[in-house]
């Protein structure tokens, strides 16, 4: 079983957020960049423990620039046999996810694993665009992955309960809350890390049909008000002109 699990960087959930650019790119000065943590803990992990039951090989992949080595690396700390990363700055999902589909469409690969959404645009796009690239079937949000011979069975939340689908690999997954626990790496995994090659690949020619035109912070919040209990016709008045919410 060969999987491939897409790995992203972002900024931790406690960043201060600014931009720059005119406002048209996050800026990253002195902010501390992870891995997305669906992508590690959920997408990369799950794949591990399939690799530790079922003999499957394990291949990580960035979109990005140099400086993204160090979560690749992290990668291959946790696990993850071999690494790629094609050396571009993408502006877009779009062009993502047509790098990951370019490098997948040839290699065979059984399953191909990301994280449900990144925690910084939280698009839920980038597994969603691999597999109409690549004409495969797609399960969003998993929460439950386990294999029965060649059929992937796959449960995930809805409104009121779980659905289970039956798959025929090769398909591709988004990795929610619940579908594996976080691991740490061991010294014999960072020992690893730092040996190891990431190939690093040319992007393909792709014409993104999207871009980023700005960014802006949600407006400031107002201060609480407090209402008397005994002063309803204030507390209403208020939750119609102010709150909207009557």
């Amino acid at each position: 079983m060969k999987l491939l699990v897409c790995l992203s960087k972002t900024p931790e959930t406690t960043a201060r957020i600014a931009f720059t650019d005119n406002d048209t790119r996050f800026d990253t000065n002195g902010v501390n960049m992870i891995m997305n943590p669906y992508d590690e803990w959920y997408a990369l992990i799950r794949a591990i423990e399939l690799k530790e039951k079922n003999g499957a090989t394990v291949t990580i992949i960035n979109v990005g620039p140099a400086t993204n080595d160090t979560i690749i690396r992290k990668g291959i700390a946790l696990g993850a046999d071999t690494a790629v990363r094609i050396d571009a700055d993408s502006p877009s999902a779009f062009f993502t996810a047509s790098q990951i589909a370019g490098y997948a469409r040839d290699k065979g690969f059984d399953m191909i694993f990301s994280g449900k959404e990144t925690i910084d645009y939280n698009g839920s796009e980038v597994g969603a665009m691999v597999a109409e690239m690549l004409d495969l079937p797609f399960v969003s949000y998993a929460t439950n992955l386990e294999i029965d011979g060649d059929l992937a069975i796959v449960s995930r939340e809805i409104e009121g309960g779980t659905e289970i689908a039956e798959v025929h690999p090769p398909l591709v997954l988004s990795a929610a809350k619940g579908l594996a626990q976080q691991r740490i790496p061991n010294m014999m995994g960072i020992m690893k890390a730092k040996r190891s090659t990431i190939e690093v690949l040319p992007p393909i020619a792709v014409e993104s049909p999207v871009r980023i035109a700005g960014y802006a912070l949600p407006p400031e919040k107002g201060g609480v008000k407090l209402v008397d209990p005994e002063n309803m016709d204030e507390l209403v008045a208020l939750l119609n002109s102010e709150a909207k919410a009557i």
